[in-house]
């Protein structure tokens, strides 16, 4: 593991985080770039070894975390208001080994009081990695 970039990830977040999107603790820890179209929100993924489970690969819950980011710092950009996860089935196809990774969320349907969002990762190749589903309360 490469400590230094461990180290410095994790004062950086202690430092620059706000708790806002886009800025908060989780997003600056993980090193996210998070950007926006008019449809989707997507991550640039640095894959560091700091965040790799025992085989050698980032981390799946780390990567469930990502997909959620995407989905719900969607909602807020389209609708100004936050949502809640009130469901979430994910699906990893192959390891993520190398960088940067690739994330982007969507609308599947969008509701006033409950959404349906997706969100897939992809690798430094542009093959697919995960994908996700999500169920999400709006409005909070």
């Amino acid at each position: 593991m490469n400590e230094d970039i461990a180290r410095e990830r994790i004062e950086t977040a202690l430092r620059d985080y706000k708790q806002e999107f886009g800025s908060f603790f989780i997003a600056k820890m993980l090193g996210l770039g998070i950007s926006y179209s008019e449809e989707s929100c997507s991550i640039q993924i640095p894959v560091d070894d700091f965040l790799f489970n025992p085989q050698g690969t980032y981390h799946g819950g780390m990567l469930a975390t990502v997909m959620d980011i995407s989905m719900g710092h969607l909602i807020k950009k389209v609708t100004g208001k936050a949502g809640i996860t009130l469901e979430m089935k994910n699906q990893f196809l192959r390891p993520l080994i190398e960088g940067p990774g690739f994330c982007e969320g969507k609308f599947i349907r969008q509701g006033r009081s409950v959404s349906f969002l997706e969100s897939r990762v992809w690798d430094v190749n542009e093959k697919l990695v995960a994908h996700g589903t999500s169920t999400w309360k709006m409005g909070i």
